[in-house]
């Protein structure tokens, strides 16, 4: 029992000290003393009991005073280090250095609200961000709350329940055939034609298509082996951005995927076109990538810029000798990959298949990207069963007829059979 300045009872663990300010304590749940203090006595006991009550119902936080900025560091380091890529390491820094840490950083975990979480995103949507990356902003805060809750850092998760709406279209951008077969015409005897080829035939990611070695061609099996992808990018120790090879996006991503005939011939015009490159007083191979098929000019490996700007010059080629109305619109080295895709199931392939060959970790994740190419296929898939029902159809009518007639012809010989007997008579 706790006693004032003149020694009279103030209570289990409240006392008064000589500055006539009052403070009460206990032990809390994680072992640790925990006080509050007052000049009224009556305020201190309310404010005692709110905290036990909070102790006991494990409303308290094990330490309330990390900030946002502290604790995704640390979730960073125990969370995520081991279980993400480099690059992916590299984008959620990115995301939560450019666009959460400026407003949220510097507060502390209990203080931040899903109002605060909802003004970031609105902000972003103002600004013209589009979904993909408001959402990334939104999963990650996300997980951090989850993982912050787990550690008893927090109560609540405030950025659980935020629902977001894309504005525009997040239909994937696929070449039309007609787009495509322009396209590879005007390509074809350029330098970059082969990889746009092999892009487009297999579905690769650009890192994947970029980073592919000799070693991971097999030409008897008409297999190409997919276990990396290539990087362009400053990781932490790095000076500068240079060339890294990194473990594929997913477990799923590491595949083998096979070739038809055209990606096989284009490959073989690819290695036949990287060795005069390689013999060449101008190539300047980057140790460590030097058996990579697909290179620049000088041997060089091909980053994203490099890639991308590829494929701008052809489009360009193409709307020199176009009116302004038939322009091409632009699109990037990814637009391949959703292309085989949806050759792919123009083609009658199965979405399983397709999964397989694209290296996504869940079939949902196929169904969800391309639900507007397999309701279009649906479609086309209903139209063949009204035909078959059509035709068979036509065959139950034909027998129907056919049975209807002789029916008719026998009707008919009993009428006269009648007929025949009553003359008699």
């Amino acid at each position: 029992m706790g006693k004032d300045l003149s020694g009279k009872e103030l209570g289990t663990g409240i006392n008064q000290r000589k500055n006539k300010k009052y403070v009460g304590r206990f032990i809390n749940r994680f072992g640790k003393r925990q006080e509050v203090r007052s000049n009224e006595l009556r305020e201190v006991k309310i404010l005692l009991n709110a905290a036990i009550y909070e102790d006991i119902n494990k409303l308290n936080r094990v330490d309330d005073s990390i900030t946002l900025d502290v604790w995704f560091e640390k979730w960073l380091k125990n969370y995520k280090n081991k279980t993400i890529c480099e690059n992916t390491k590299i984008q959620y820094t990115s995301i939560y250095k450019k666009h959460i840490a400026p407003s949220l950083g510097a507060k502390r975990l209990i203080d931040i609200n899903q109002l605060k979480i909802l003004e970031i995103l609105n902000q972003l949507d103002k600004k013209g961000y589009q979904y993909e990356t408001r959402n990334k902003v939104r999963v990650l805060m996300l997980d951090m709350f989850d993982k912050a809750m787990t550690n008893e850092l927090a109560s609540k998760n405030p950025a659980k329940g935020i629902k977001m709406e894309s504005k525009a279209n997040t239909e994937p951008r696929v070449l039309t055939p007609e787009e495509q077969s322009s396209f590879f015409e005007c390509s074809k005897g350029t330098f970059y034609d082969n990889l746009f080829t092999v892009a487009v035939s297999t579905g690769l990611r650009p890192g994947e298509v970029c980073g592919l070695k000799l070693n991971d061609i097999d030409f008897e099996k008409k297999l190409i082996k997919i276990d990396k992808t290539l990087l362009y990018q400053k990781f932490e120790g790095d000076e500068k951005k240079v060339f890294h090879f990194d473990p594929p996006k997913t477990k799923s991503s590491k595949r083998e995927v096979p070739m038809n005939q055209q990606c096989t011939l284009a490959i073989k015009k690819q290695l036949m076109q990287r060795n005069v490159i390689m013999s060449k007083k101008t190539a300047k191979p980057v140790k460590g990538y030097e058996e990579l098929v697909f290179t620049t000019k000088y041997g060089t490996p091909i980053n994203a810029q490099v890639f991308g700007a590829a494929v701008k010059k052809t489009i360009d080629d193409i709307n020199l000798c176009r009116d302004e109305l038939e322009q091409m619109v632009h699109f990037s080295p990814h637009c391949f990959r959703h292309s085989f895709a949806t050759r792919c199931f123009e083609a009658g392939i199965r979405p399983k298949t397709v999964q397989k060959y694209l290296g996504h970790a869940t079939l949902q994740m196929t169904m969800d990207l391309y639900t507007h190419v397999l309701q279009d296929y649906s479609q086309e898939e209903m139209l063949k069963l009204e035909k078959v029902l059509d035709t068979t159809l036509d065959v139950t009518e034909n027998m129907v007829n056919d049975k209807y007639q002789k029916f008719i012809e026998k009707d008919e010989e009993v009428d006269n059979l009648i007929y025949f007997k009553t003359v008699s008579i």
